[in-house]
């Protein structure tokens, strides 16, 4: 009942607050000196901050004397505390329970950018911040009312690959002229220590490794972990050098670690270890140096497949549910190859798919997914 009063009084709040705001607007500030702290939130998950990280930068690159505080998910805090284009990182999980602490830090911002982040916290957290501009896009939510951007009113169709959302939001903070759209991640140095020793420990030091991400943050998003197996059999019957990682969250170990003994239990290595699963076993912080090391990530529409674009790893990615031209890998065609096939059911139910393994991404076969792998491998080895 709480929950549900919450948000209603918010609003109601935060209209009156609004309507009595008194504070300056002058339109000549964006770009300028003027504005010397900067809020940032991007705090959901892996793929949507990667994905901001172009934005960042382009705030950086305006705003070189800001301070810019980046708002991100607690789980992404020590992988993105490096990130040269952020001074301070504050964790927020876009929950209500620690709304009230997060806003309470907030204070005497100048500009506040939405890169991503969930409604109805967002926006009025980067209200709240007393930034005198606010900026999002999408902004067509029943908080546009709080935005320095209420028109036009954008939605999601609107404004192209994620990226180019985040760039959008840049620009409307004064952020002028062209920016790269490549994507930026630290590696940590804890990160590839870590890695080392694993990789040390299977004696995997030079070993070609491909990857596979089976989990998604959704059923819908995610191949069937009998393709998975079957797709790593008849690779490594074609390619015998070839180790398997599979790779996930410590909620998706239980997944990653059928998968890998799908593989041992088909395509035995005697006296070697063949495929591991590293979800549960190695830190997030390492995950950008493993990426980075193997020859290729196989994945569905994943924060790892953002990752592994970041890194410069080619992908195989797997859609059916999601659009690619919106989510998938936002640059270097010519490395990556995506596969599509199109939804089983139009609504797509997304997080409430009625089937326990997702019929649409069904349709992708095994022998389109190892021709993929394979354009991969020969053209890495010409």
């Amino acid at each position: 009942m709480r929950l549900r009063l919450r948000e209603p009084l918010l609003y109601r709040w935060l209209c009156i607050k609004r309507a009595l705001d008194q504070r300056l607007r002058p339109a000549d500030e964006l770009g300028t000196p003027a504005i010397r702290r900067i809020l940032a939130i991007s705090c959901t998950a892996l793929g949507d901050t990667l994905l901001s990280t172009p934005g960042l930068r382009a705030l950086r690159q305006t705003y070189p004397q800001a301070h810019i505080t980046l708002l991100v998910h607690p789980a992404l805090q020590a992988l993105f505390a490096g990130l040269a284009e952020v001074d301070e990182l504050i964790p927020y999980d876009g929950k209500w329970r620690s709304f009230g602490r997060v806003a309470r830090q907030l204070k005497n911002f100048d500009l506040a950018a939405i890169f991503h982040g969930n409604e109805p916290q967002a926006t009025p957290l980067a209200y709240l911040s007393g930034a005198r501009y606010v900026f999002k896009l999408p902004n067509n939510n029943r908080w546009n009312f709080l935005l320095s951007n209420r028109e036009p009113v954008l939605g999601w169709d609107d404004l192209g690959h994620g990226i180019a959302q985040r760039l959008a939001v840049a620009r409307l903070a004064g952020a002028t002229g062209e920016f790269s759209s490549r994507m930026i991640v630290p590696l940590p140095a804890a990160g590839v220590e870590a890695l080392d020793q694993a990789l040390c420990e299977r004696g995997w030091q030079t070993a070609n490794i491909v990857a596979f991400q089976p989990g998604a943050s959704t059923m819908s998003r995610r191949w069937p972990r009998s393709r998975f197996i079957a797709a790593a059999v008849r690779l490594a019957q074609a390619h015998p050098e070839l180790r398997f990682v599979i790779t996930g969250s410590p909620a998706e170990a239980a997944l990653c670690q059928e998968i890998a003994a799908g593989i041992e239990a088909a395509a035995p290595l005697p006296g070697e270890t063949r495929a591991w699963a590293s979800a549960g076993q190695l830190p997030l912080v390492a995950l950008p140096a493993l990426l980075k090391r193997c020859r290729l990530l196989v994945t569905g529409d994943t924060g790892p497949m953002h990752l592994a674009v970041t890194v410069e790893t080619p992908v195989v990615a797997l859609f059916a549910v999601s659009d690619p031209a919106r989510s998938g890998p936002g640059y270097d065609p010519e490395r990556h190859i995506v596969i599509r096939k199109w939804r089983t059911c139009d609504p797509c139910f997304s997080k409430n798919c009625p089937y326990a393994e997702p019929i649409c991404m069904d349709n992708i076969s095994v022998d389109e997914v190892i021709a993929a792998v394979d354009r991969i491998l020969h053209r890495k080895t010409v």
